[in-house]
C-alpha cells in the first residue's frame, strides 16, 4: 500500500513544494502567535482570564 502511495506521489510534478509551503504556513502562524503573546496587554490578558468566573456570562440552556 505504501509503495503505491509513494510511487503515485513521485509521479506528480512539483510535489516537493507542498511540504515546504505547509512548513512555512506552520512557522509563520506560530511566530505570529508567539509575537502576539509577548506583546499583548497585561490588562487584556487579565480581563480574558476572568471571563469564565463571571456569573452574568452564564448561557441559559
Amino acid at each position: 500500500m505504501l509503495k503505491f502511495v509513494k510511487g503515485y506521489m513521485e509521479s506528480i510534478e512539483g510535489v516537493a513544494t507542498y511540504p515546504m509551503i505547509s512548513l512555512l504556513i506552520f512557522f509563520v502562524f506560530f511566530a505570529l502567535l508567539f509575537w502576539w503573546v509577548f506583546t499583548a496587554s497585561k490588562a487584556y490578558i487579565k480581563e480574558v482570564s476572568e471571563l469564565p468566573l463571571e456569573e452574568n456570562n452564564q448561557s441559559k440552556l
